[in-house]
């Protein structure tokens, strides 16, 4: 049983250089700890709390330039975020670890497309909002429970509605960081008591997350994004069509 934990660690490495680069770091440690042996539904609950560290740190750096959008302060997107979240999170718990296995490939499915299509679909800059007060408050509630719930492609959907909702792309990509590090820090509050957690790979995917965010840090200016995007995209593909044959 060692060699997965080796695999493990590295790949949670390049995980947390993926997230810090261009994001899609789920892709990576959802089968890598699966490999050690767990469910698909003890997998991605021990995923969101080993990533989360270095959510935290990814979100500190541009808390600067976070801002409200769609007439919602930022205070009260934070409060949408938590409640979604929280709601997420305990349905991920009371959802029966059979039905998640089929769910999960459908899941890693919409993700890989959303990752994929907030990757390579170009945004226009400036556009008027479309999403007012109300709208921009449901958007986002909806996002916080998926992100509680498995949260792949969480970052560009929260960029999509918070653009639509009027922001800056810069300040939507600050924003998105913060809010998603809050959903997922109200999941964690409540995966940590949970028995689907499996600690020994929680801490070496949150050891080798947090290396490889250091090492994403000093590689920014110097690695292409797009390339490492289109590698995140080809894995979640890959994970699909793995998913759909291993399901009964």
């Amino acid at each position: 049983m060692t060699m997965p934990f080796v695999i493990l660690f590295g790949v949670a490495v390049w995980a947390g250089i993926q997230n810090a680069l261009a994001g899609g770091g789920t892709f990576l440690t959802l089968p890598a700890l699966m490999l050690t042996g767990m469910t698909a539904l003890s997998a991605n609950i021990t995923s969101t709390i080993a990533l989360f560290p270095g959510q935290v740190t990814s979100s500190w750096g541009g808390r600067g330039h976070v801002a409200g959008a769609g007439g919602l302060s930022f205070k009260a997107l934070v409060v949408i975020s938590l409640a979604g979240g929280v709601l997420g999170a305990i349905l991920l718990l009371v959802t029966p670890s059979s039905i998640f296995k089929h769910l999960v490939p459908w899941l890693v499915l919409f993700a890989t497309g959303v990752f994929a299509y907030g990757s390579f679909v170009p945004r226009k800059a400036d556009h008027p909002p479309v999403l007012g007060k109300t709208s921009a408050g449901i958007a986002q509630f909806c996002i916080a429970i998926y992100g509680g719930y498995f949260g792949g492609g969480i970052g560009f959907l929260m960029l999509a509605a918070l653009t639509a909702a009027g922001l800056a792309i810069r300040n939507a990509n600050a924003t998105k960081n913060v809010l998603a590090g809050v959903m997922n820090a109200s999941a964690v509050a409540i995966f940590v008591f949970s028995p689907e957690v499996h600690w020994l790979q929680a801490a070496i995917a949150c050891v080798g997350a947090a290396i490889g965010g250091v090492i994403g840090g000093h590689m920014v200016n110097r690695v292409n994004q797009k390339l490492l995007r289109a590698a995140a995209v080809a894995i979640g593909i890959a994970l699909t069509i793995g998913l759909f044959l291993r399901a009964p």
